[in-house]
């Protein structure tokens, strides 16, 4: 099985850890990692991770998330295919850099797209071919 993180959620064990939801997304993501390393799900990498993650002003962020591109099973670039899905998915409420990375995880074949932005889990139940859900809920569902 094939995941997809999007920027969020490979930013999330680095923002303030006070809240008990934002500490349990980050421990859901790192198990979660922790599988991909033991070789149990392939992950997803494509251009929009290395633009974003590009223009983050911090370093260390920066390098801590490029580390997990070598890790990656598969890796696409912009497509006519991936423009046309993203405007599919824009047409239902979904940011258009956000719903690039879900044409992304798609033109990938990855089954789930894990994110921590509600914006996008809000709006997940409009887009058909890829599971997108919180590392919590994948967590509890794969009985990790």
């Amino acid at each position: 099985m094939r995941l997809y993180f999007d920027n969020c959620c490979f930013n999330r064990p680095f923002d303030d850890q006070s809240s008990l939801t934002i500490r349990l997304e980050t421990e859901a993501k790192v198990h979660i990692q922790t599988a991909i390393r033991a070789g149990e799900y392939a992950l997803g990498w494509s251009y929009m991770l290395d633009y974003e993650n590009a223009a983050n002003p911090l370093e260390e962020r920066r390098s801590e998330i490029q580390k997990w591109e070598t890790l990656a099973d598969s890796f696409v670039v912009e497509s006519p295919a991936i423009l046309e899905m993203m405007q599919e998915i824009v047409s239902v409420g979904i940011k258009p850099l956000d719903a690039l990375h879900v044409a992304c995880a798609m033109e990938l074949e990855c089954q789930y797209f894990l994110t921590v932005d509600k914006g996008v889990l809000n709006r997940a139940q409009a887009i058909t071919g890829i599971q997108i859900v919180n590392p919590i809920d994948f967590v509890i569902e794969q009985g990790l």
